[in-house]
């Protein structure tokens, strides 16, 4: 048994799917692998995602440790600034790993068409 914030988890994965877990956590941090990314650059890597919801997890994931998040008030406009934090690096091979099986899903499974853009 696992406690997070004074929140109960079963075992380790449950643990793991706290942090990565969700439609967009994943999808957010494996573009954030690259490097530092600004909110709108985000937007445009993830059409689907909703403002609202980008937001929402970025939040969840910076007050899980999981993302830093820099404000920059040098000059107009203001900027803020993604990046992964010391935590959140240590997910990086467990999402290269999702990102793998991903691509080669199509080959295996029926159900999965891949759209060629």
């Amino acid at each position: 048994m696992y406690t997070i914030d004074n929140k109960s988890y079963p075992c380790c994965t449950s643990v793991t799917m706290k942090f990565i877990g969700g439609k967009w956590k994943a999808v957010i941090l494996v573009h954030l692998m690259d490097g530092a990314k600004r909110y709108n650059e985000l937007r445009k890597l993830i059409p689907t995602i909703t403002e609202r919801t980008l937001s929402l997890q970025l939040k969840q994931l910076e007050e899980d440790n999981v993302i830093n998040r820099k404000v920059y008030m040098e000059k107009p406009p203001l900027m803020v600034e993604y990046t992964l934090t010391e935590f959140g690096n240590t997910l990086i091979p467990v999402l290269e790993l999702i990102t793998e099986w991903g691509r080669g899903a199509d080959k295996i499974s029926k159900k999965i068409i891949k759209d060629v853009p």
